[in-house]
């Protein structure tokens, strides 16, 4: 440690295989919220959701499925609003999520961001996001496009998600399901399934040690300059 002197050396922890699997696993189901991003009334990316849905369910999952309609937009209402209560508590309650964006004009659509940006990175003492496993897909109305998915990655990312390495992107979305809105078989079906397979093995493996893996030294330091703060005015 002597050749690292700009470290705290009780605050500095090595990890440690032991720490990070010794951890007791939960029994319940995973908890999934899913978001898409459409109003229109026959939504592929709502379709998309309900065929992850059923997926999910068949994989062991527990389920959510949250509505848009009627979420206001950010600073046109304060977060008392019921809609905005709906989305913080289902956020809350999660374990991970799946986020589905129709592309328009190149990009994510505004409804699925207003949904994002009305979840906060803190709630209190509570990061309602941080460590929750998130996977990302878009319908597209033609050929196949990766502009939404990876804006949706990089949100992930400043939500302190852990967004996992597969996606689904589904082209010509309106050729993929049936008369009964029912997703036929074909590649991006599949690709769906390996999808939701990676979220849940995901959120299997880090809901349990979630404490461990977001313990940073820059956090320790922090809390502990402010421990000394309150000691020494107390001590004033």
């Amino acid at each position: 440690m002597s050749d690292l002197p700009n470290l705290i050396p009780e605050l500095f922890k090595v990890p440690a295989a032991d720490e990070l699997f010794s951890r007791q696993a939960a029994s319940h189901k995973p908890r999934i919220l899913l978001l898409y991003g459409s109003l229109r009334s026959r939504s592929f990316s709502r379709l998309v959701v309900e065929e992850s849905v059923r997926l999910l369910e068949a994989m062991g999952a527990e389920t959510r499925v949250f509505n848009p309609s009627g979420l206001p937009l950010p600073d046109d209402s304060d977060d008392s609003h019921p809609k905005v209560q709906e989305l913080r508590e289902l956020v809350n309650w999660s374990e991970g999520m799946v986020w589905c964006s129709p592309e328009r004009h190149g990009a994510m659509t505004g409804i699925m961001k207003v949904q994002i940006d009305w979840i906060p990175l803190n709630m209190g003492a509570v990061r309602p996001t941080q460590g929750k496993t998130l996977a990302v897909m878009q319908v597209c109305g033609g050929s196949q496009s990766f502009n939404a998915v990876n804006q949706m990655r990089i949100l992930g990312r400043w939500m302190r998600m852990l967004t996992i390495p597969n996606q689904s992107s589904v082209a010509k979305a309106w050729a993929e399901f049936d008369d009964n809105d029912r997703m036929k078989p074909s590649p991006y079906y599949d690709r769906i399934v390996d999808v939701l397979e990676e979220l849940l093995k995901f959120t299997l493996l880090t809901r349990d040690r979630n404490d461990y893996l977001l313990d940073r030294y820059s956090e320790r330091k922090e809390s502990a300059e402010e421990l000394m703060k309150r000691v020494n005015q107390r001590s004033i």
